[in-house]
């Protein structure tokens, strides 16, 4: 069952991630009327912020824009990083919205943070789990294995469920800076906030994804110590 529920959730987030790559390819194809890339589009948000130690990169991949706070670095994809559109604008005030998060100290970014190495651990440890159910394996015939799995499932589930304000507090300080700057005003930030809504809904699915799969191990343990 735990497999079913995986496949579903895994169908589910490739249909959220396909409708957001084709969200992104129509919004690139939208000019930004400013006409800056996005490159542009993040120094000046950083500088309005009076963010001085941040640097803007350029990666390869597409849809692989991030913010890492070890090395204090916006990192764009081509597309972004050069992009003159609502698209570029958009991803490129995300990420610098989790740069002012660090900067400001934002409370569930720093939770997020904290919490990366116990969830590689915890994420290592779901995988052999998948691993021994494939075989036929069932893990539900042990109290330590179910514990095991209870923990390692509740820590990357905490995790998503984090991840949520951090995703959605960034577009948020996007949304607001590119309409109060008039880098993005009218039906160009209306696009914005569309892209950026399906980017956040990649999020949504692998949190309810991770909470059903949970919610499920906890049943099915309760269940069998009745």
């Amino acid at each position: 069952m735990l497999l079913v529920i995986s496949i579903v959730f895994a169908v589910l987030g490739a249909i959220v991630s396909g409708i957001l790559k084709r969200k992104f390819n129509h919004y690139s194809e939208v000019p930004l009327s400013r006409g800056q890339t996005g490159a542009e589009v993040a120094a000046a948000m950083l500088r309005y912020n009076q963010i001085y130690d941040v640097k803007i990169t350029q990666i390869d991949g597409q849809l692989t824009d991030h913010y890492n706070p070890q090395d204090k670095t916006v990192n764009l994809s081509y597309d972004v990083y050069y992009g003159r559109s609502v698209a570029a604008a958009a991803v490129a005030a995300h990420e610098c919205g989790h740069a002012v998060q660090h900067a400001t100290a934002y409370s569930f970014l720093q939770m997020r943070s904290n919490m990366v190495p116990i969830v590689n651990i915890a994420a290592s440890l779901q995988q052999y789990l998948f691993m021994a159910a494939l075989v036929g394996m069932s893990m539900f015939n042990s109290d330590i294995m179910m514990i095991v799995a209870l923990v390692a499932f509740g820590v990357t589930t905490l995790f998503s469920l984090v991840t949520l304000p951090v995703e959605f507090d960034a577009s948020n300080r996007a949304l607001v800076w590119l309409e109060g700057s008039n880098f993005a005003v009218g039906a160009e930030h209306d696009g914005a906030k569309d892209a950026l809504k399906w980017a956040a809904m990649t999020y949504v699915t692998a949190a309810l994804g991770a909470l059903v799969q949970f919610i499920y191990l906890l049943l099915s343990f309760l269940g069998s110590r009745d």
